[in-house]
């Protein structure tokens, strides 16, 4: 049983490995709604459960509410967004949705504006997966803006 489970785990790495290109794209945007700051992140399916089988040596399931827990601790440990005073944000986990082909990940800053936002640290995957290259689109009242983050660049101002 432990080699099948192993031959699993090397299978699901080698899939993830398998594929060109890396990516996440994360949309960051205002709502003037509710006055908080909207963060949604997509990352390809296979990659997320490529990691998480690489980091605990077994298979999840993305649906399962503890499943999702592991997921939310890696993102936050990963993903963060600092005031202009480089104090750490506060960011809500709103959820996800999961589907063959990517998981869609929901933050939120509540009740904080994209101009409170003086940096962001995107190393989701990177630490995974070498080539990994995250996205991210400020849109800020209309006009957007995208910023690259790669393993070797994983904080950048956000103006």
């Amino acid at each position: 049983m432990k080699y099948l489970a192993a031959a699993a785990l090397i299978c699901l790495s080698a899939a993830a490995q398998a594929h060109r290109y890396h990516a996440g794209l994360t949309d960051i945007s205002f709502n003037v709604r509710s006055g908080s700051t909207e963060i949604v992140h997509t990352y390809m399916t296979h990659d997320v459960e490529a990691l998480l089988a690489n980091l605990y040596q077994r298979q999840f399931d993305l649906n399962d509410p503890d499943d999702e827990a592991i997921l939310r601790k890696y993102v936050e440990q990963q993903f963060w967004l600092l005031a202009q005073d480089k104090a750490r944000l506060p960011l809500r986990w709103v959820g996800m949705t999961v589907d063959t082909q990517s998981v869609t990940i929901y933050q939120e800053a509540e009740a904080t504006p994209l101009a409170r936002i003086g940096a962001i640290r995107h190393g989701v995957l990177a630490d995974f997966l070498p080539d990994q290259v995250n996205t991210v689109n400020l849109n800020e009242g209309g006009a957007v803006r995208s910023l690259t983050f790669v393993r070797t660049n994983p904080e950048q101002a956000a103006r």
